[in-house]
């Protein structure tokens, strides 16, 4: 260093040329070291809260992804009433070897609807399938087709193993009501780039809804615009056609009168979040009036079609269903961010419209399984049909699983949230790969343990979304999806 005392107290010091060239190297030498701690995932990542930028006026507007997403839409197809992984994905050839004996260590075991009695092998038989060999039951032949196409998490786990509690934490990632629903966070997140259409669609099942219904596309304490809009094929959306005595030109006028309305009152209540969603609603409802009517429109579809997704079939449940299936796919077609479709409903009791099979599961599984088997496996293959695997994310699952042993004095499974099957296909999952494992009988999750909060953030991840970042601030608190949970399940990404 070298001192000038003529110059100013700011410019006093000044470097000489080897002073120059000494801090000058270090802080080349410091660039580069931050560089490869970046390259090697080792500096701490920023995870301050990412709230979407969106506009009152166009909430639905198309928003960017925190970074490159693999899919651009996501469809569940969600089995209520706890689908036995035992009946259909998960092999187990001990518990079959075992059939008839106590389950070791767990002899008295009381679970959800109380004793348990001894070890029950599948009631279907299990086979390989497709080039890879996967074993799957008979129970689903249409679907057990599709093995190399399915990515298995065989570890997922829940909270709860009670109905209720368990759809929310699939739909919501929280077992208490009062959450909003995935379909309601990516609605927030990133809009969707159909805007004659909702962002969010819920098909609830030809029977009914779940037992929670709503809560599984419930905006909750999210702007109420982010709602899911619940119809399926047999109810298409009510109150869209124009009545015949009113004109067009009236039924404009009265529209382009009615915004005029809303702005005004608008402009005096800018942070009336009710107002805004009821506002987006009208309009997207008037938009709707053509449009929703052709997606419900199924007279263009190929009688092949038709055939490969049994809408003629003579069980008139499961054609009902197909309908519904076709009318996810024309959803998924059109570009609507997230669709939600239903199997199995609440309302007919304990097992009669759903898959709570306590008491007598095989007569009960042989009514629902074809009712789903066909026409989802013809979704998928429609789907895989067109290229639109190559942009969707497809996720099967239902809210726990089912014991390994009947209910004492039953012919029917408990529920068992410690160990149960879901699956993934299309944008961005591998291809006929197996992840985590349940115990020898199927009852606990032992190996690559998943929760829901995993299944979430991986959904998210997919999607370019940063399950950590993604946050609404409510009543004090950055809100998640996943709470302070969550790890992406990154050994099943392609």
């Amino acid at each position: 260093m070298c001192f000038d005392p003529s110059a100013s107290h700011a410019g006093r010091w000044l470097l000489n040329r080897r002073d120059f060239l000494r801090f000058g190297g270090t802080g080349l030498s410091g660039i580069a070291l931050i560089s490869m701690l970046a390259e090697q995932k080792l500096l701490g990542a920023d995870k301050s809260p990412i709230r979407p930028q969106w506009s009152p006026q166009h909430p639905h507007a198309p928003r960017p992804p925190h970074f490159s997403p693999k899919a651009k839409n996501v469809l569940v197809i969600f089995c209520s009433g706890a689908c036995s992984h035992l009946e259909t994905w998960d092999y187990k050839p001990e518990l079959i070897k075992r059939h008839g004996e106590p389950m070791p260590g767990q002899e008295k075991l009381i679970t959800f609807q109380g004793e348990n009695g001894n070890l029950t092998r599948p009631l279907w038989e299990f086979k390989p399938r497709g080039q890879t060999g996967k074993m799957i039951s008979d129970m689903l032949p249409h679907l057990a087709e599709m093995a190399d196409d399915l990515c298995f998490i065989h570890s997922m786990t829940a909270k709860s193993n009670t109905h209720g509690p368990a759809e929310n934490q699939m739909s919501t990632g929280f077992t208490l009501d009062g959450f909003p629903s995935t379909g309601s966070w990516v609605s927030y997140a990133l809009g969707t780039e159909n805007q004659d259409l909702p962002a969010f669609v819920a098909i609830p099942d030809p029977r009914g809804v779940p037992q929670v219904g709503p809560n599984h596309w419930n905006a909750a304490f999210l702007p109420a615009v982010f709602q899911g809009t619940a119809f399926n094929a047999d109810k298409p959306i009510p109150n869209l056609e124009r009545p015949k005595e009113i004109s067009a030109a009236a039924e404009l006028g009265t529209r382009d009168f009615l915004k005029f309305l809303n702005d005004h009152h608008l402009a005096r209540h800018p942070g009336d979040a009710e107002l805004l969603a009821r506002i987006s609603s009208y309009e997207l409802a008037a938009k709707m009036q053509l449009s929703a009517a052709e997606v419900g429109d199924f007279s263009k579809e190929s009688h092949a079609t038709l055939e490969l997704y049994g809408v003629n079939d003579s069980n008139k449940l499961k054609a009902r269903f197909g309908r519904n299936c076709l009318l996810a796919r024309r959803l998924v077609e059109r570009g609507v961010r997230f669709v939600q479709l239903f199997n199995g409903a609440y309302a007919m009791g304990e097992g009669v419209g759903n898959w709570d099979g306590h008491k007598t599961l095989k007569e009960q599984y042989n009514i629902h399984a074809p009712i789903l088997d066909q026409p989802c496996a013809a979704l998928l293959k429609d789907l895989k049909g067109r290229g639109l695997l190559e942009r969707t994310l497809v996720v099967w699952v239902t809210e726990f699983g089912r014991m390994p042993t009947f209910q004492k004095g039953a012919n029917g499974r408990d529920h068992n949230p410690h160990g149960f099957t879901v699956w993934l296909t299309g944008a961005g999952v591998k291809k006929a790969f197996s992840y985590g494992a349940t115990d020898d009988f199927g009852y606990k999750a032992v190996q690559n343990v998943a929760t829901i909060y995993d299944l979430h953030a991986t959904i998210l991840h997919l999607l370019g979304i940063d399950h950590e970042r993604l946050s609404y601030y409510h009543n004090g608190i950055e809100r998640r999806l996943t709470d302070v949970h969550g790890e992406v399940l990154t050994d099943i990404l392609a």
